[in-house]
C-alpha cells in the first residue's frame, strides 16, 4: 500500500465497515474488514494511480464522510433538506434527504475519543468500492487497471477476498455486499468509475463523473 494513501485508505474502509457492519463475531469482523479494505485499495490504486497523484491527496485532503453520514443517517441532514448541487456527478442526488435514513448519530467505538478520522474518508473511494463489492462484473477489470497503477509496481498484491469471495467471506459481509443497501453510497460516482475503467454498463455509463 502507498504510505501517501494509507490514511485515506484505513479510514475509508473503516467508514464502509462501520456504516455496513457484520453481526457475526471477530472472524466475521476480520473478514469483512479484508473484503472492504481491498475494494478500498482498488478504488484508490485507479483514482490515483500515480505517487504524485496520491501525494496531492495526502496535501489537499480527501474531502472526509460528512454527505456520506448524511445519507446513511449517521448525521444530520442539510438545514433544507438538501445536498450541495455542485456535488453531484450527474441530474438528480442519489445522496438527498430521500436517500438517507433518519438521522441517528454515529456510535463510538470502545476508546475513540474523536472522529478526527472521518476527515480523511474519500467518498469517491467509498462510492468506488460500494460499486465493486456489489458488481461482481466490475471488479476483474478494476483489478486489472489497479495493477497497473505505479503502487502495484514490485508488489505480489492478493485480492482474492474481492475479487473470489468464499463461503465464509459472503457471510461475513451480508451488508457491505447487498446491492440495495449500498446503492444510494455506490450510486454517488458509478459513472466515475465506469468511465475510469472505460466501461459502458448501464444508462449511468453515459454520465461522465465529475471526480
Amino acid at each position: 500500500m502507498s504510505a501517501d494513501l494509507s490514511s485515506v485508505i484505513a479510514a475509508t474502509t473503516r467508514w464502509l465497515v462501520r456504516s455496513y457492519p457484520t453481526a457475526g463475531g471477530v472472524l466475521s469482523a476480520s473478514l469483512a474488514e479484508a473484503q472492504a479494505r481491498q475494494a478500498v485499495t482498488v478504488a484508490a490504486w485507479l483514482r490515483y494511480p500515480t505517487l504524485l497523484d496520491a501525494a496531492l491527496v495526502a496535501v489537499a485532503g480527501p474531502g472526509g464522510a460528512l454527505r456520506l453520514d448524511r445519507i446513511t443517517g449517521a448525521a444530520a441532514p442539510e438545514p433544507d433538506g438538501s445536498g450541495d448541487p455542485g456535488d453531484q456527478d450527474g441530474p438528480g442526488d442519489p445522496g438527498g434527504a430521500s436517500a438517507g435514513l433518519p438521522w441517528i448519530p454515529v456510535p463510538r467505538e470502545p476508546g475513540e475519543t474523536g472522529n478526527a478520522w472521518r476527515t480523511w474518508v474519500d467518498e469517491v473511494l467509498a462510492s468506488w468500492a460500494a460499486c465493486l463489492l456489489t458488481s461482481p462484473d466490475l471488479v476483474e477489470e478494476a483489478v486489472a487497471g489497479a495493477l497497473r497503477s505505479e503502487h502495484a509496481r514490485g508488489l505480489a498484491v492478493d485480492f482474492r477476498r474481492l475479487a473470489a469471495p468464499d463461503g465464509l467471506d459472503r457471510q461475513a459481509a451480508p451488508l457491505l455486499r447487498h446491492p440495495d443497501l449500498v446503492a444510494p453510497i455506490a450510486g454517488l460516482h458509478r459513472a466515475g468509475l465506469l468511465a475510469r475503467l472505460g466501461s459502458r454498463r448501464g444508462p449511468d455509463a453515459e454520465a461522465v463523473a465529475a471526480d
